[in-house]
């Protein structure tokens, strides 16, 4: 059995907090594709600036997302590559557990 260690649950613990808010998880299924920006992911997700400010900042303090400046744009990211893996191996187990709760492009149960 592996050793389960502080750092491993504080890193599922940020996940779990970041997936536990609808719009936080619906910007990380955003940005599996490509990065964006925070006014284009507010346009795509239907919030206000402010919201997606707040939910951007959230995601980067687990340590989710990364921040790119680029003049006076900023362009987000997943941190690590592998994170849009995890998120697509998630959605298909959910839809296995409940297949009218969640598709590829976000989950709609609550």
């Amino acid at each position: 059995m592996t050793a389960v260690t502080r750092t491993h649950t504080t890193a599922l613990s940020r996940l779990g907090q970041a997936l536990s808010d609808g719009t936080r998880s619906r910007v990380l299924l955003a940005l599996r594709d490509a990065p964006a920006r925070p006014s284009e992911l507010a346009r795509a997700l239907g919030v206000s600036k402010q919201v997606m400010s707040n939910q951007l900042a959230c995601l980067r303090g687990c340590g989710l997302v990364a921040a790119t400046p680029e003049g006076r744009s900023t362009w987000y990211r997943l941190a690590d590559p592998r994170l849009g893996d995890v998120l697509e191996s998630l959605l298909e187990l959910v839809v296995a557990v409940d297949p009218d709760c969640c598709t590829p492009k976000g989950c709609t149960c609550s």
